[in-house]
């Protein structure tokens, strides 16, 4: 596998992306995480804007994972009902899906990502069991509970690498 920046041409594969992740989200609990369209197109083109869309690619080339990742500070993680391990500079995971779960590409999206910075804050519905554990197993902390602009709380989790 292999990570890029996303281009334009990949909005149709991200899109399956995200309604295979939403699906599989529904399916297993959490069918609140990410109501009707969201995210979608808007979401991948104010990524992309901001330079921080990035795909994963299979042994095929084809689009089979996603992240927003981008540098802090983001204002959601302004007040946390709890405490930061560390009050640096960090970067922030929003939008991580996989188009086969199971496969290990929400752990290489996590890893590239672990690769590129110090500090990274990830925010995930409490219903969110998978993602949960997957960032604990890639030495994410709970640090308490967020809440984003729309009043909905979220488990917040950082990672700190010396």
């Amino acid at each position: 596998m292999q990570i890029r920046p996303a281009q334009i041409s990949d909005i149709p594969a991200i899109i399956r992306v995200f309604d295979a992740a939403r699906n599989y989200m529904c399916s297993h609990g959490n069918p609140h995480q990410w109501p009707g369209e969201y995210p979608g197109e808007i979401e991948v083109k104010r990524d992309r804007a901001h330079g921080s869309a990035f795909v994963c690619l299979d042994a095929a080339q084809e689009v089979c994972g996603y992240m927003d990742f981008e540098e802090g500070p983001d204002p959601s993680y302004h007040y946390i009902e709890g405490a930061w391990l560390d009050e640096g500079p960090y970067h922030v995971i929003h939008r991580i899906a996989a188009l086969r779960q199971g496969t290990g590409i929400g752990s290489f999206l996590l890893d590239w990502a672990c690769a590129h910075a110090q500090i990274i804050r990830v925010d995930t519905h409490r219903d969110n069991y998978p993602m949960q554990r997957l960032l604990k197993s890639r030495g994410f902390r709970k640090c308490g509970v967020i809440y984003l602009e729309t009043g909905d709380a979220r488990f917040a989790f950082e990672l700190t690498q010396a």
